[in-house]
């Protein structure tokens, strides 16, 4: 075959595949079940850019992936309302189920909004495409890190802590952002707030995943059992006042005012208007008849709607179950040799190390912090400095913020531990393989149960009442990653392991400039975040480098 043949064969099979793919645009929320090629380039062309342009941490990618999926953005949406009535509503459902697996929260929920969409194959690419520009850029920052002194230059300290500032006011908005979709009543107003102060006060491994079990369990309770027995009560109060007022004498007619004049409102209209209002109408659809469930509600609009379930790419339940049973048979495997070998080699205990951490993280950014400078920190792999340089460095990468093992395992191949035998990329790879394939194996078993269970009415509204807590309380956990990265944001040559940004009041300035630029005036994160570091850099230059003077 001649090369313009080539080129012409080539170029062919991409028309065809973006043909189907625009012939699929007509049909909103439709799974794509192409031909692979087809299903490939779809995907890839809805998310070829997301590895660079998705700036902010886990936070800011939820946002984003809901602009890009459930809104569309001038493109067919690729959620389906399915047995819910609007399609936010499943968003905050695979929101849940990301937050309620261990591993990092929106990694899965690509990797999961994707393998619905087109199927597990294209998930796994979309995953390459997401994670490897990140990842590169962090392997290479390595190889620098581990070629400088002990000490850096003023300027670069206080461009690090600019840039960790703004993203600070980045992971602030998205809070509030995330707190709105998730708060729909009282109930999971209290969720959020408690997950974020509960958050902020203890640390502890099995401590996040216990807050979200009892998020869930609150709502879950409140939804079948409390609500009608508030409800209840609030009835039989009705009652005994309403006998009161029948046993006290007739009031006297008061001649000057005329009753008959004076305008009413039919209780009945208060929530009829609410039903206009889209949280306000979730609230009001519960009290409106205690008998009746708000599952049922959602089934009676889609008969209304004459909507059917739209057929996706689901994995059979049982193959999901022994998928997530082959993992734990292998994690139980790695567990022991961790325990039986003494001491493991270097790179065995590094993989350990990171798949133990992948395995027990829930709740991404604030616990991941803690966890991974406990497993590599305190072993002297990699010094505090350097982990802290990490730190700064991967909040201002595109992608998910787990890329940070691909930096944590090369400097601990290349540090002083090891034998210096072996590259250190392939520690790299190593920590990249260890902290990813935790979550996006259960995450993978997990969707194939809840697809299942969206099938099951009974088994579905227990279980998407307990997302509903799972989430609101996961929402909490955004504002103790705000928390926790403000009290170490400020990097100095005297405090290289970093103390809180409030010891200098500029980087409030620059948190707030960076919250009130995105909100209000549509600054890119990206943008921001390097703005952050010019302001820096150019508080040091006024101020910063004479205060040791």
């Amino acid at each position: 075959m001649s090369f313009d043949a080539l080129v012409h064969s080539t170029l062919r099979r991409i028309r065809h595949a973006t043909s189907s793919v625009s012939d699929g645009e007509n049909a909103p929320y439709q799974a794509n079940t192409s031909k692979l090629g087809a299903r490939l380039w779809d995907v890839f062309s809805r998310t070829y850019d997301l590895g660079f342009v998705a700036f902010g941490g886990p936070p800011v990618h939820f946002q984003i992936l809901h602009k890009r999926f459930v809104e569309g953005q001038g493109k067919t949406p690729w959620l389906d309302e399915q047995t819910t009535n609007t399609t936010r509503e499943q968003y905050q459902e695979l929101f849940a189920l990301a937050q309620a697996t261990p591993g990092p929260g929106s990694t899965k929920m690509l990797f999961n909004i994707v393998q619905i969409h087109a199927g597990i194959i294209p998930a796994l690419f979309v995953f390459l495409i997401w994670s490897f520009p990140a990842g590169i850029a962090m392997y290479g920052f390595s190889l620098g890190v581990q070629r400088i002194g002990e000490t850096l230059p003023d300027p670069v300290y206080t461009l690090l802590s600019g840039m960790n500032a703004a993203i600070v006011g980045l992971i602030a908005l998205s809070a509030v952002q995330l707190a709105r979709k998730a708060v729909t009543d009282p109930l999971t107003r209290v969720l959020v707030t408690a997950g974020a102060g509960a958050g902020m006060c203890y640390n502890a491994l099995w401590y996040f995943p216990a807050l979200l079990v009892m998020g869930g369990v609150a709502t879950l309770i409140w939804d079948f059992w409390g609500r009608s027995w508030v409800q209840r009560m609030r009835r039989r109060r009705q009652r005994r006042q309403g006998r009161r007022r029948t046993s006290d004498p007739p009031a006297p007619e008061i001649d000057e005012i005329e009753m008959d004049s004076i305008p009413t409102m039919d209780i009945q209209e208060v929530p009829r208007a609410a039903e206009l209002q889209g949280p306000l109408r979730r609230q009001n659809a519960s009290t409106q008849d205690p008998q009746t469930n708000p599952s049922e509600e959602v089934h009676s609009n889609q008969a209304s709607n004459g909507r059917t379930v739209l057929p996706t790419h689901i994995i059979p339940v049982k193959t999901g179950i022994l998928s997530i049973l082959l993992f734990f048979l292998c994690f139980i495997i790695f567990m022991v040799l961790r325990g039986v070998l003494h001491p493991a080699p270097l790179l065995l205990a590094l993989f350990n190390n990171m798949l133990l951490a992948g395995t027990i993280i829930f709740g991404g950014g604030p616990v991941v912090i803690p966890l991974l400078r406990d497993y590599v920190v305190d072993p002297g792999w990699v010094s505090p400095r350097d982990f802290l340089l990490g730190l700064a460095v991967i909040q201002a990468m595109p992608g998910p913020n787990f890329n940070f093992a691909v930096y944590l395992g090369a400097l601990a191949v290349a540090g002083p531990a090891s034998s210096h035998s072996v590259p250190s990329i392939v520690g790299a790879i190593l920590g990249w393989l260890g902290i990813f394939t935790p979550g996006l194996w259960i995450s993978l078993g997990f969707q194939s149960i809840w697809q299942s269970l969206r099938k099951h009415r009974r088994g579905y509204e227990y279980v998407s009442s307990a997302l509903r807590g799972v989430n609101a309380t996961a929402v909490g956990f955004v504002f103790t990653a705000v928390y926790r990265l403000w009290e170490i944001g400020y990097l100095t040559k005297e405090a290289t392991q970093g103390v809180s940004l409030g010891e200098e009041p500029w980087w409030l300035v620059v948190a707030s400039a960076t919250y009130v630029g995105v909100e209000w005036f549509g600054v890119p994160p990206f943008v921001a975040i390097l703005a952050g570091g010019c302001a820096g850099v150019g508080w040091w230059g006024a101020v910063g480098r004479h205060l040791g003077k």
